[in-house]
């Protein structure tokens, strides 16, 4: 009986890793349709991210300069650059902000407070 059911777990293995993978045609990602003004836009949007003082200090501490991001940015395609401009707010600093460490402070109190009673 399990000569049979290892016989068919074996079988049934190498067909699936024997299925080709199933690609199709993917679209590339053109900006042709984006206009000059569309660029300064973005580019506007991403300047104001990155002027902010908390933005400007730790890129500064990474060695970064205002002209050195000016630039990099600026050698952007059109694509990457509309992407980082529609998706600012998903990026997050790394580090621990002052209320982050307000609760965590709380939370150890309370798991204190709960192991001590």
């Amino acid at each position: 009986m399990y000569k049979h059911v290892s016989k068919f777990a074996v079988l049934a293995l190498v067909l699936l890793i024997a299925n080709p993978a199933l690609g199709g045609m993917v679209p590339s990602k053109t900006a042709e349709n984006q206009s000059l003004d569309t660029r300064e836009a973005d580019l506007a949007a991403i300047d104001q991210v990155v002027s902010m003082e908390g933005v400007s200090e730790a890129l500064a501490a990474h060695g970064f300069t205002k002209d050195e991001i000016d630039s990099r940015l600026a050698n952007l395609s059109n694509e990457d650059l509309r992407s980082l401009s529609q998706n600012l707010q998903q990026i997050q600093a790394a580090g621990i902000t002052t209320q982050q460490w307000t609760y965590v402070l709380i939370g150890a109190v309370v798991v204190l407070l709960i192991v001590l009673l």
